[in-house]
């Protein structure tokens, strides 16, 4: 019985959290100004493992709409975008392009969260190595 009434609870405390307007506006902006990429293997292997957080080209999963987990995409994005968009290049304060192949490097980046959903973001190994390779000669 306290199962079920922990169970009927959890669903009613998500059922709720649907009307909460956090993160539910999955518009993106325009595209700006995009970076001179070195190559189309780099920018091809940059929007399969970072695009998402870090352009304007962001692909909205399913599980984006439901909350709490649409609170989470929408912060990573956000956060994203607000630290490095390639979408954005004209406005950017700062070349974070160096310190993006760095993270890439250390396996900082892509996080293990949004590896877990997306499996083509993780990288073989000679592709990280080209990726590294592609945005440290865009961004030197």
């Amino acid at each position: 019985m306290k199962i079920k009434m922990m169970l009927g609870g959890a669903i009613l405390l998500v059922g709720i959290a649907q009307i909460v307007p956090y993160g539910k506006n999955h518009d993106n902006p325009p595209v700006q100004q995009e970076v001179a990429w070195d190559s189309p293997q780099t920018k091809e292997l940059f929007y399969r493992a970072c695009g998402d957080c870090h352009s304007n080209i962001t692909k909205w999963p399913w599980y984006s709409n439901v909350a709490p987990l649409l609170w989470m995409v929408s912060h990573d994005v956000t956060e994203g975008r607000k630290n490095f968009n390639v979408s954005m290049w004209d406005v950017q304060k700062v070349n974070k392009g160096v310190y993006a192949a760095d993270q890439l490097q250390e396996g900082k980046m892509p996080p293990f969260g949004y590896l877990l959903n997306h499996p083509e973001a993780k990288l073989p190994k000679e592709e990280k190595a080209t990726l590294i390779r592609g945005l440290e000669e865009t961004f030197k």
